[in-house]
């Protein structure tokens, strides 16, 4: 997943605005108009940054004449206490910009660090982190972005890119074969990926060859003996009860990829605060 483009990110930053300012800022409205003041970034946990263009958004959309400092760029890892970025100018436009450029930030850098922590419980295995499309609504391709920062790996970007087949589709198919056989012929370019609930499942796919076989849910040992069954050109995924405690366990079972729901839907927002100085 590339970067998205400035036009996705800043609509998202106007909807955002729009949400929290509305009609403007009456708090921020009790500070002399004409008072500066220069506020730093700083987090107060480990993290990997992602977000820096949504936060120069905010603080554009807010007031141009804000000038940001950046101390890192996304994808690069920090320690607390360490300072992100600077920002200085008017001192309303700095506090009415804060809570949005934060949120951003925080949230975005929230499933780059998760997915760096599951990541880092691959090493030295050829498995391969995906993300899935369980996503905050609205923020599916700046959360797509922020997993590639953390070091994982797109999965389809929604319905229309790649099959996904699984058990409700082959069931209204009539069967794997069939299933996987008529994605072939609507879309021949198109990545096609079957999800199995067994290995007589997994002998039905194979045997028609979809591009990629995901195991749902299956014992170690299963596992095992799908990864022995399967031809070359096919890669396999494991999906289904896998966290950070037990990642680490199925990646050496001999997987090509394990996808984890939980980088961009079980997110904690990373602890960040501004302060404000030169006031």
């Amino acid at each position: 997943m590339l970067k998205p483009d400035q036009t996705y990110i800043a609509a998202m930053v106007t909807q955002a605005l729009k949400e929290d300012v509305g009609g403007g800022d009456i708090t921020a409205q009790l500070i002399p108009q004409e008072k500066t003041a220069m506020a730093t970034v700083i987090t107060r946990e480990t993290m990997v940054v992602c977000g820096c263009d949504w936060v120069d958004e905010v603080f554009k959309q807010v007031d141009a004449d804000l000038v940001v400092k950046w101390h890192c760029t996304d994808g690069d890892s920090k320690q607390p206490d360490d300072a992100l970025f600077s920002v200085s100018g008017s001192a309303r436009s700095l506090l009415t910009a804060e809570r949005n450029a934060l949120n951003f930030l925080q949230m975005l850098s929230a499933t780059a660090t998760v997915t760096a922590q599951y990541v880092e419980k691959l090493k030295d295995t050829k498995t391969q982190l995906l993300d899935t499309r369980k996503t905050i609504p609205l923020y599916r391709l700046a959360q797509k972005y922020a997993v590639t920062c953390g070091g994982g790996q797109n999965h389809r970007t929604g319905l229309f890119d790649a099959f996904l087949i699984k058990e409700n589709h082959i069931a209204a198919c009539g069967s794997i074969a069939k299933a996987i056989t008529q994605a072939r012929v609507m879309h021949a370019d198109k990545l096609v990926e079957v999800e199995v609930e067994s290995l007589e499942e997994f002998r039905q796919a194979i045997a028609v060859h979809p591009d990629v076989i995901m195991l749902d849910n299956f014992s170690d040992a299963d596992i095992s003996s799908a990864v022995a069954l399967k031809p070359a050109d096919i890669k396999i995924e494991l999906s289904g009860n896998v966290d950070l405690s037990s990642i680490a366990r199925y990646a050496k079972l001999g997987a090509d990829y394990i996808s984890v729901g939980a980088i961009t839907k079980h997110v904690q927002a990373i602890d960040l605060s501004m302060r404000l100085s030169n006031l």
